[in-house]
């Protein structure tokens, strides 16, 4: 276990012998485990090092041994404090490259698949995704799970589908055990290319959007991830959750009196006269618009005029 956290073979004999015996010294240390002095004085240099033995204050010039729980805490901390470092250095690499090349080209599904699961793993805030096509491939759904699965509870994943998935049963039960783990999924038909942004800082897309073999652009220029973030924001307030009915649907089951309500509305009409011309009372009109605002998702009558405009309802 402790070899795990970066110990080596002597290091761990040495450690456990004090723990067994603190006051065990260098001489007894050197022929209990068969080797030199010297080795064993660099061993105990290097657990002092990593704050596995600290001085004696009952027994002067004397070491002792932190306990097997607390070395093992420190040996973690030490661990994961050299992995943040890493990560910083690459973060820094990656950052001098993208200072100097708008995109760094991705050769083949294999560079692609292990560039997306490093920044999947790193991921911090947010993952973005767009999915195009009207069917994912099992094996394609089961290949990504883990990663998914980790990304969800982690942080906030917002995943974007082409409407025509719904009628893949198999798509649709994945994007539900998505949503169940927290990802947000939607669809929209504006899905044609395929994205992934990751912490907003991030950006892969296919060098030939119909041939994924060949390989994707991984963008890091401000600039350019603000674009693509930009685009994804755009598709995903026109989009509609997974399971929910797409906006035309929607549109097509607004009465002739609610679309007329609108219209009027729209035009600048107050709730009596609407009421008037359509033959119904100004709390009539004011359930119509309630039910409409709910269905719009809109907080006022303006903020519903202009969903019901892009919506094409008007």
């Amino acid at each position: 276990m402790l070899g795990s956290l970066g110990l080596d073979p002597l290091a761990q004999a040495v450690y456990s012998a004090m723990l067994a015996d603190p006051t065990v010294g260098v001489r007894e240390l050197t022929a209990r485990l068969g080797t030199d002095e010297a080795q064993i004085r660099e061993t105990l240099d290097r657990l002092v090092e990593l704050a596995l033995l600290r001085p004696s204050r009952e027994r002067s010039g004397t070491l002792y041994p932190v306990s097997l729980v607390a070395g093992m805490q420190l040996l973690v901390r030490r661990q994961e404090a050299e992995l943040a470092a890493g990560r910083d250095a690459v973060a820094a690499g990656r950052a001098a490259v993208a200072d100097r090349e708008p995109a760094e080209r991705l050769i083949g599904l294999d560079s692609v698949h292990a560039e997306l699961e490093q920044l999947m793993a790193g991921a911090t805030v947010e993952v973005l995704s767009m999915v195009p096509g009207s069917a994912i491939p099992s094996a394609s759904l089961e290949g990504a799970k883990d990663a998914d699965e980790d990304v969800a509870r982690r942080i906030r994943s917002r995943v974007l589908y082409h409407a025509s998935v719904r009628k893949d049963p198999h798509t649709v039960a994945y994007g539900r055990w998505l949503a169940e783990r927290g990802t947000e999924i939607r669809v929209s038909p504006a899905v044609t290319r395929r994205l992934l942004i990751v912490d907003g800082r991030t950006a892969v897309v296919p060098i030939e959007p119909e041939q994924p073999s060949a390989g994707a652009l991984c963008v890091r220029k401000p600039g350019l991830v603000d674009q693509l973030i930009a685009l994804f924001e755009l598709i995903w307030t026109d989009a509609v959750p997974l399971g929910a009915p797409t906006k035309e649907e929607t549109a097509a089951e607004l009465s002739a009196t609610d679309r007329h309500l609108l219209r009027l509305l729209a035009d600048g009409l107050t709730d009596d006269a609407a009421g008037k011309r359509l033959g119904i009372s100004a709390r009539t009109v004011r359930r119509i618009m309630a039910d409409l605002m709910d269905r719009l998702g809109a907080e006022s009558r303006f903020e519903a005029g202009v969903q019901a405009a892009r919506r094409g309802w008007l």
